[in-house]
């Protein structure tokens, strides 16, 4: 008890945690306080991509922490220039030649991409401040909680009780390009989409609908953003989710799995739009320390090391078709399953909470997506055994929840 009453006296309410204090994690097993073991299909929502403790990305952070671990941007330091550079070697060939920035987090990371926004909206209008910033989003589109990833983030839930935020956004179903085209003109300094929507309910965005974006935006001198931070780093079975659709952005954010656990953000920018930055245009404090460098650099090896990217599509393929058969046994239950590689989930025919409360109990953790979706987000190094366990009991729990 001590630890919730800590909670109840220290912290604020803004959270509501499940009521379990994890304590101990490896793979894709955690522990809790009582000794109790769970399947960890949450993954830190989608941040911890090796799993647990992975001894390499120990070693690394170990070692890095043992050295240096953090200088601030006044000076360089040798882990954030080969970071860049192993993200380049991926980047060069997907997106094309480009720029990183790196910072703390996937809102921090999104906040950037609207700086570059309005410095590109003034750039195409002449140098006139202000001018050509409308920016067009998805709708159910989550891009963070700080005030400008707020304004693009088009969520009562997110919003309420912090207006006014930025103006000039304005907001289009995903997928439905006349919508889109509609609002897209030359006014516009920048598109914002999720490759795949996260914590909007697990919407794909499809391949066509992200080649007439970039269409528009080619028309009308707009940016095209994508928001990679839970799809990018493996987790849809490319290192990039844009790359499923082969569309390159103008420029896109990354976070949460990148350093696998470790906070950190990044910003890839094109080429000939990175100098839209001048120095002094942005910074921040710790962004791109040596010690959240080392962890991202360690996440690479292992994905290169244990052939990650050519194990998730296979691995996820099966899992897929299992849990397909899964909805069609329980049709009541569930309305169909969502997503794309190890970013995927049940949407249900009623909210989700209870499920995800449910499976907890039966010693599996995920999270909710939207309003009736149950996210699943099996670490990167997840084995078949333990995919095959987590169908098991999401059965189990649907028998349960049916009886």
């Amino acid at each position: 008890m001590e630890t919730v009453e800590r909670y109840e006296k220290h912290l604020l309410g803004n959270y509501a945690p499940a009521p379990i204090t994890l304590v101990r994690g490896e793979g894709t097993r955690v522990w809790d306080d009582t000794g109790r073991r769970y399947l960890d299909f949450c993954s830190g929502l989608a941040t911890n991509s090796l799993g647990h403790a992975h001894p390499h990305w120990v070693a690394a952070v170990s070692a890095q922490a043992a050295t240096l671990a953090h200088v601030s941007n006044l000076f360089r330091n040798k882990k954030q220039a080969l970071l860049a550079q192993k993200l380049s070697t991926r980047t060069d060939s997907t997106a094309g030649l480009g720029k990183f920035f790196f910072c703390n987090s996937g809102t921090e990371a999104n906040e950037a991409l609207l700086k570059l926004a309005r410095l590109h909206g003034r750039h195409k209008s002449g140098g006139i401040e202000g001018a050509s910033r409308k920016i067009v989003v998805a709708c159910n589109a989550f891009h963070g909680r700080t005030f400008g990833a707020m304004s693009v983030t088009p969520q009562e839930k997110i919003q309420k009780g912090f207006r006014p935020l930025l103006d000039e956004i304005v907001t289009a179903p995903l997928n439905n390009t006349e919508k889109f085209e509609a609002l897209i003109d030359d006014d516009t300094a920048a598109v914002l989409v999720e490759p795949l929507q996260g914590e909007g309910g697990l919407a794909t965005a499809s391949a066509e609908f992200l080649h007439a974006l970039r269409a528009l935006c080619d028309k009308h001198g707009a940016l095209l953003l994508f928001d990679e931070i839970q799809t990018g780093v493996a987790r849809t079975g490319k290192f990039f989710a844009f790359e499923h659709a082969a569309v390159s952005p103008d420029a896109f954010s990354l976070a949460k799995g990148l350093a696998g656990g470790f906070p950190i953000g990044a910003v890839w920018i094109a080429e000939k739009h990175a100098s839209l930055f001048a120095p002094g245009s942005h910074g921040t404090t710790f962004g791109g320390n040596p010690l959240a460098c080392a962890a991202a650099i360690a996440v690479q090896e292992v994905i290169d090391e244990e052939h990650l990217l050519e194990k998730i599509p296979l691995r996820s393929k099966s899992w897929h078709a299992s849990l397909n058969a899964l909805a069609a046994r329980y049709p009541n239950q569930v309305r169909e399953v969502r997503g794309i590689g190890y970013l995927t989930g049940l949407a249900l025919r009623t909210t989700a909470s209870p499920f995800v409360s449910a499976l907890r109990e039966n010693n599996l953790l995920t999270a909710a997506a939207g309003d009736n979706v149950v996210r699943l987000l099996p670490p990167l190094t997840v084995s078949p055994d333990e995919l095959d366990e987590s169908i098991r009991i999401l059965e189990f729990t649907l028998k349960q929840l049916q009886a």
